[in-house]
């Protein structure tokens, strides 16, 4: 059985890492993403990671595990993504400055035609920004790539003042979740760890 990874964030595979798991496969789906209108933050990005683990298990060999997901910050019930230019990303900084948001992952975990598909959600309260901070923060670069224009385990955070909820979900993957989930596909990720431990 391969273990596939149906991503190309650097931050999952770190995370998957972290979990002790090793030994994946990077296949980012191709496809573009597509979303019904009118579906909240929790069901949007449910229905995107479904859409990229079914996309690239439609190409896994017998046996083989995909993981897919997707990761968007909401406030005020708006969407924020990633940035499309160094505006939009200092706009996105300013609509957090001193407020809490919610950020919402979808994992979805697909083998041999069975699919399962969760989210996590995390409350992360941002401290208030004065706009010098919010363009010296841009100015690094590190928001133009990030669901919500900030990326929590660099420079991001010396943004946030505090989260309720997984730490690891707002970085791009809720391991504990995602832990669970693989249980339940027969996959002891702890079981697994402690074996690579005990190996000469």
């Amino acid at each position: 059985m391969a273990i596939i990874l149906a991503s190309q964030s650097p931050r999952r595979r770190e995370l998957l890492g972290q979990m002790g798991i090793s030994d994946f496969i990077i296949r980012p789906a191709q496809g573009e993403e597509k979303a019904a209108p009118g579906l909240s933050p929790a069901q949007l990005v449910e229905a995107l990671s479904l859409q990229k683990g079914v996309e690239v298990a439609a190409s896994a060999a017998p046996g083989d595990l995909v993981i897919s997901a997707d990761t968007v910050v909401a406030v005020d019930g708006r969407v924020l993504g990633k940035p499309h230019s160094r505006e939009e990303a200092a706009a996105m900084l300013a609509s957090l400055s001193g407020r809490t948001h919610t950020v919402y992952t979808g994992v979805t975990v697909c083998r041999d035609g069975d699919v399962l598909t969760e989210h996590e959600a995390t409350a992360v309260r941002f401290r208030s920004l004065t706009p010098g901070e919010i363009a010296a923060y841009v100015a690094t670069g590190e928001p133009m790539d990030k669901a919500g224009a900030y990326g929590i385990q660099g420079y991001g955070a010396l943004l946030v003042e505090g989260i309720e909820g997984d730490y690891c979900n707002v970085v791009g993957l809720p391991v504990c979740r995602l832990g669970r989930m693989l249980a339940r596909f027969g996959v002891d990720v702890l079981a697994l760890c402690a074996q690579k431990e005990q190996m000469p």
